[in-house]
């Protein structure tokens, strides 16, 4: 069975979260989020939450246990853009843009795995 839980309109670069994800990827769900905590890194946050979220979600509906569930798929897709001005020189204004995330978690149970990979007989 699949749990899933998006993030949207995060507040950080899509290119800064990426790498995390990447990490995370075919990990186990536990695993993911120890790892999300120890991370030192501030960006680390949003993601943390959202696996923690899916992670939630599998226990109400199913009550699975996180130790049961694998990161299927995490994606990390670019959201609008921010855009402000700041003061610039001799009075001007300088254009800024800042740009946000969507974060999408999906995780699957060990026990659909079996079930789907199953002999042929």
């Amino acid at each position: 069975m699949l749990f899933s839980a998006k993030s949207r309109f995060v507040r950080y670069s899509p290119y800064k979260l990426r790498p995390l994800a990447d990490v995370i990827r075919g990990k186990n769900a536990k695993y993911a989020l120890d790892w999300l905590e120890a991370c030192a890194l501030q960006k680390a946050l949003p993601l943390r939450k959202t696996v923690a979220s899916a992670i939630a979600n599998a226990a109400v509906a199913e009550n699975v246990e996180p130790v049961n569930l694998v990161v299927k798929e995490i994606r990390v897709d670019e959201g609008p853009r921010f855009r402000y001005f700041r003061p610039g020189a001799q009075g001007r204004s300088n254009p800024q843009t800042r740009a946000l995330s969507h974060i999408s978690v999906v995780l699957e149970s060990l026990d659909s795995k079996e079930v789907e990979g199953g002999s042929k007989g």
